[in-house]
């Protein structure tokens, strides 16, 4: 077996992981009636993927597909919100990319989370309605991005 063969084999069993994680979440948040999606539950499983994975290119597949297999087994997102998902964590994923290369770790990871939020928002109010632009409250998605970052960036220096 060669190296890339094994890398391969590692990232895919990493997807599968994360894929089932993502699929587990609005049943768990069902099971225990706890709105578990104001905690960014998807950006959690995109950084665990760079974190992990080590390759950007499969951060950006994961980043697409995360969204997507949740919504075709478990109808969570729904299809106009999971489209908006998708190029919230694309940016993320190819931002930190981008950014990691130039700066260091913590500047890096929250600016391309921020800037996905912006994504987010931005398709939001073109394929769904404006009224309904904000769903969550501010200070919980910034508590999600701050810690969700700071987890990353803590494990991302010590690998």
């Amino acid at each position: 077996m060669t190296y890339k063969t094994q890398t391969v084999g590692r990232l895919a069993a990493l997807d599968a992981v994360l894929l089932t994680l993502a699929c587990l979440v609005p049943a768990a948040s069902h099971l225990l009636a706890l709105p578990l999606y104001m905690l960014n539950p998807m950006l959690a499983l995109l950084l665990a993927a760079i974190v992990v994975g080590r390759d950007w290119r499969n951060a950006l597949l994961v980043a697409v597909l995360l969204p997507l297999v949740s919504s075709l087994l478990t109808g969570m997102p729904a299809a106009p919100k999971m489209v908006c998902m998708m190029a919230e964590l694309a940016t993320v994923a190819g931002l930190f990319h981008v950014f990691s290369r130039r700066w260091a770790v913590v500047p890096a990871v929250f600016t391309a989370v921020v800037a996905g939020k912006v994504v987010y928002y931005a398709f939001k109010a073109l394929v769904i309605a404006p009224a309904v632009l904000v769903g969550t409250a501010w200070w919980m998605q910034l508590g999600a991005v701050i810690v969700w970052g700071g987890v990353f960036a803590l494990v991302y220096k010590k690998n």
